[in-house]
């Protein structure tokens, strides 16, 4: 989402101060429903350039930044994913895509 520009303080005769206002990403509440998700981090073009879909897990987990499934679950992750099974929904659509999927 675009950062959008709002005065912080407007005082006559003196300049204005502005900031970015970012705002509020609704998060899914962390892993309640126990599921490993699968996250597109890029992929590989025909040369094999890699080409970045967005934030990768590992800076999400270090950043806080959120990252978003194949199942459309948005979340900061926090948790180790082998000790969940794998997300069904996920797991549909990785499949229909031809992508290897883990065998849990």
């Amino acid at each position: 989402m675009p950062d959008t520009l709002t005065p912080n303080t407007v005082t006559p005769g003196r300049s204005t101060t502005i900031s970015p206002v970012r705002p509020d990403v609704e998060l899914d509440e962390g892993d309640h429903e126990r599921m490993a998700h699968i996250v597109l981090e890029g992929f590989r073009g025909k040369r094999g350039k890699f080409f970045p879909a967005g934030t990768n897990i590992v800076e999400s987990m270090v950043t806080g930044t959120p990252v978003r499934a194949l199942c459309g679950k948005m979340w900061v992750p926090n948790r180790d994913p082998n000790r969940y099974p794998l997300c069904p929904t996920c797991r549909e659509i990785a499949e229909a895509r031809g992508w290897k999927t883990p065998p849990r």
